[in-house]
């Protein structure tokens, strides 16, 4: 394809995507007016389907395949890095590798803030549709929670803690249960991610439909996914020599 060629498919596209935006934009609120269609409806829908968290209830919910597409941008980015970072030929394991000297007081408080930081971590996971959190961050925060042990310790210990087949096994098996979930609802109620759970009492634990499920399904994909993803890097650069086995 030619440079010529290239541009004009690009001027096409940029032309239809403009006229989109255009009739978008011109279809918005005045800034700082009363009128805000969309909040109205994301408010309602939340209530009505006993969701304390208004936000978890737009990701879960109003819009869920919306994220069940953002699962699927991440499980493909943690397959890109791991098949880039895969040990390539002429590339040994080394033996006892460790990450070097840590100080003291780094090892006692990351030794203390691990549970913590776990504990945490779950937390936010489990009660992302009551407050703020949910399973994109918990996830990022389990995950960090683990590598405080690499933090605090030596590489070895972090690659006993973190066994890399149950982290893979983990992040398909969070990104097939959010989509399971989906079809389930096609299967009962006739819409793909249509909320098939009872909605539960307002603010509590088991409340919010289907957001919950979701929301942990998203949690155990996310930390998975970037368990495997630091793991990845970690690996090359501590674990991996382009010499022969140490």
């Amino acid at each position: 394809m030619t440079r010529a060629t290239r541009l004009a498919l690009f001027a096409v596209a940029a032309a239809g995507l403009a006229v989109l935006l255009g009739a978008a934009f011109a279809d918005l609120p005045s800034f700082g007016a009363a009128r805000h269609p969309y909040r109205d409806a994301a408010v309602t829908s939340a209530i009505a389907h006993h969701t304390a968290n208004v936000v978890s209830s737009v990701n879960f919910d109003t819009r869920a395949i919306d994220t069940l597409g953002e699962e699927v941008i991440l499980l493909a980015s943690v397959v890109g890095v791991a098949t880039l970072l895969r040990r390539a030929e002429g590339e040994h394991q080394r033996r006892g590798a460790s990450g070097g000297r840590v100080l003291e007081l780094t090892k006692f408080a990351g030794y203390q803030m691990l549970g913590v930081t776990l504990l945490i971590g779950f937390d936010v996971v489990a009660h992302g549709h009551v407050t703020p959190g949910g399973g994109f961050q918990g996830g990022v925060v389990l995950a960090t929670g683990f590598h405080l042990l690499y933090v605090a310790g030596r590489y070895g210990a972090l690659e006993r803690l973190r066994p890399l087949p149950a982290f893979e096994l983990g992040e398909a098996a969070g990104a097939t249960g959010f989509a399971g979930l989906g079809l389930a609802g096609l299967a009962v109620l006739g819409g793909y991610l249509a909320n098939l759970w009872p909605g539960g009492s307002f603010g509590q634990l088991l409340s919010a439909g289907t957001v919950p499920l979701l929301n942990i399904a998203v949690g155990i994909e996310v930390a998975s996914g970037v368990v495997v993803l630091l793991a990845k890097f970690l690996e090359q650069a501590i674990a991996i020599t382009d010499g022969g086995v140490e």
